[in-house]
C-alpha cells in the first residue's frame, strides 16, 4: 500500500503540490491528470525522492520513505520510469537488465573471491535477465547497444528495468510521449500485462484521454497543485470540475 499524506512542494512563493493526500492500493492502475502545470511531474518527483517534500510524507507497506534518496526508495520497491528514458546508452541491453537483476539480489557477486561461485551467479543472473526480456519481446536485441535503439524500444527496456528491479509500484510518467502510431500500442501492451499481477500499484501520468479511459481503475485529477476530483474514471471524466480545470469547459456548459 502507497500513501503519501499531505504531500507538498514549495519553491519560494509558489506551492507546486498542495497537501496532497492519497492512498493507492495494490491491484489498481490509477491515473493522475491534469492541466499542464497542474503538478503532476512533481508529485511524482515527491514520491520517487527526486525531489524532497517542504512537507508531508510517502509512506510504503507502513514503512516511511520520507527521509530515503531516490535510490533508496528504488531499493525499497518504488519504480519509476521518466519521461525521458534513464538508461544506461553504451551498455548492450542484455547488460543493462542484468545489472537490474544483479542490485535486487544476494550472492557471490556481492562478496568473495571464489571465481567459480561467482561466473555460476552471473550465469543465473544473466537467465534472470534473458527471461525478463523475452517478456517484453526484445530477445533479439539483447546484443544491441541502448544508444542504437529506436525511441520505442528504449521505453520497453525502461518497463523492463523495472521488472528486473522486482518494483511494488510502477510510476509511468507519459509513457507514450515521443513515439510513433506503431510504437505507442507496445508500451501500453506491456503495462496492460503488469495489471494483471494484483500484488502491484501502478500510477500513471498521462494526457491522452483514450488511453486513460481504457487503463485506469481510478482517476485523481490535480489543479494548480491541488487534488480537485479523485474516483471511477466515468464520474471524474464527467464531473464539472475536471470539464472545467483539464478539458477546458466552462463550468455553465458542463
Amino acid at each position: 500500500m502507497l500513501q503519501t499524506t499531505e504531500l507538498t512542494a514549495r519553491f519560494g512563493g509558489h506551492v507546486a503540490v498542495n497537501a496532497v493526500s492519497c492512498t493507492f492500493a495494490p491491484g489498481t492502475l490509477t491515473a493522475i491528470v491534469g492541466p499542464n502545470g497542474a503538478g503532476k511531474t512533481t508529485y511524482f518527483n515527491l514520491i520517487s525522492g527526486q525531489l524532497q517534500a517542504s512537507s508531508g510524507s510517502v509512506m510504503l507497506n507502513g514503512r516511511d520513505l520520507s527521509s530515503l534518496s531516490a535510490s533508496a526508495r528504488t531499493r525499497a520497491g518504488l519504480g519509476r520510469a521518466f519521461q525521458l528514458t534513464n538508461l544506461f546508452p553504451n551498455l548492450p541491453v542484455l547488460e543493462n537488465v542484468r545489472l537490474a537483476v544483479q542490485a535486487t539480489r544476494q550472492g557471490p557477486h556481492r562478496h568473495g573471491l571464489n571465481l567459480w561461485s561467482i561466473w555460476s551467479d552471473h550465469q543465473a543472473l544473466t537467465r534472470r535477465a534473458e527471461e525478463i526480456l523475452a517478456t517484453v519481446a526484445m530477445t533479439d536485441r539483447q546484443k544491441m547497444p541502448v544508444a542504437s535503439l529506436p525511441h520505442g524500444d528504449q521505453r520497453k527496456l525502461e518497463v523492463a528495468l523495472l521488472m528486473a528491479l522486482e518494483s511494488q509500484v510502477f510510476m509511468f510518467d507519459e509513457p507514450t510521449a515521443g513515439m510513433s502510431a506503431d510504437e505507442a500500442p507496445v508500451i501500453l501492451n506491456l503495462i496492460r500485462q503488469l495489471k494483471q499481477d494484483k500484488r502491484k500499484t501502478i500510477l500513471l501520468v498521462e494526457h491522452k484521454m483514450d488511453v486513460v479511459r481504457e487503463l485506469a481503475d481510478r482517476i485523481i485529477v490535480l489543479h494548480n497543485g491541488t487534488l480537485v476530483a479523485d474516483g471511477e474514471p466515468a464520474e471524474v471524466i464527467a464531473s464539472p470540475v475536471v470539464q472545467e480545470a483539464y478539458l477546458g469547459v466552462a463550468r455553465e456548459a458542463a
